[in-house]
């Protein structure tokens, strides 16, 4: 799915609010069907904009973790020098 213009420079809480306001629109009722696929169509994409911040923020915190583990086990390692 490409994304419709806009979203991609949307932060995640934008993103979320606006996504929370579309299905409140979708919920509600009353739209044509022309309108009720155009909201579901930014739905969509609004979706996809918040799992790319939530994939990417997941990424750093693992490389995080990571680091910190690396960081704990060299420094726990005993060191091997000659007398």
């Amino acid at each position: 799915m490409t994304q419709q213009p806009g979203i991609e420079a949307l932060s995640y809480e934008q993103a979320r609010e606006e996504l929370v306001s579309v299905v409140a629109k979708l919920e509600a009722g009353g739209a044509s069907l022309e309108e009720s696929l155009a909201l579901w169509e930014r739905g969509e994409a609004l979706a996809q904009r918040c799992e790319e911040w939530l994939s990417g923020v997941q990424k750093r915190l693992d490389t995080a973790k990571n680091a910190v583990s690396e960081q704990r086990e060299s420094s726990a390692e005993p060191t091997n020098r000659a007398n």
